[in-house]
């Protein structure tokens, strides 16, 4: 048995996932797979780190990078993220792979209510369809999931959130995306918290009817 945790990062220059892999970096028993399309946006990897070229709608590339881990962390985007999504999970289950944390959107339930979820709707759009795809084919994995969907996001230099459930009405407006990235980083470190749960993630008193920065 080793006692390293295998954690693998999918979209890892992503600008939530580098406070990740930063956070990670410190810990000596923590060895990160840092999976990117491009090497070159993984200027220092840490010691702790081993960087993996390859695209996420490729189920063999994934395989590959998924074999041994414990822990993977999806920090996807664009217009096929539901093909990305599924073919993480067909990776995952063909390698036993089991926990997997997945950033998703806010509003794929509709579940923003009042004058924000009206914007946010008209804002993001189309888009939500996708992700919500996405989520689903998670959510009837038969994985040990944690999905967050995160409110807008900034830059603050601030751990500061708050959680909601799926089937609760979100709240807030923005997060951090350091906020984000110290709720998964703590998963990692403990992956039993948040299993097959779907969470809204925002900071605290930012109720209105957009964000503070739009």
């Amino acid at each position: 048995m080793t006692d390293h945790k295998n954690v693998l990062i999918l979209g890892a220059n992503g600008r939530i996932a580098r406070h990740v892999v930063d956070a990670l970096a410190g810990q000596e028993a923590v060895r990160q797979t840092l999976f990117v399309r491009d090497a070159a946006k993984i200027a220092a990897p840490p010691s702790n780190s081993e960087v993996v070229v390859g695209d996420a709608t490729d189920e063999e590339s994934l395989r590959a990078a998924a074999r041994g881990q414990d822990v993977v962390y999806a920090n996807l985007t664009g217009d096929d993220i539901d093909v990305q999504g599924e073919r993480v999970v067909a990776a995952l289950r063909a390698e036993g792979v089991r926990r997997l944390i997945f950033v998703a959107s806010l509003g794929i339930y509709d579940e923003v209510p009042g004058a924000f979820g009206e914007w946010n709707r008209a804002i993001i759009g189309e888009p939500l369809k996708p992700f919500r795809r996405a989520v689903d084919a998670i959510e009837s994995s038969g994985l040990d999931y944690t999905v967050l969907r995160p409110a807008w996001l900034d830059d603050e230099d601030e751990v500061d959130y708050e959680i909601t459930r799926k089937g609760e009405p979100f709240r807030g407006t923005v997060v951090s995306r350091r906020s984000v990235a110290a709720l998964i980083t703590t998963i990692i470190e403990d992956p039993s918290l948040h299993v097959g749960e779907n969470l809204g993630v925002d900071k605290p008193g930012t109720d209105g009817p957009k964000p503070y920065f739009m």
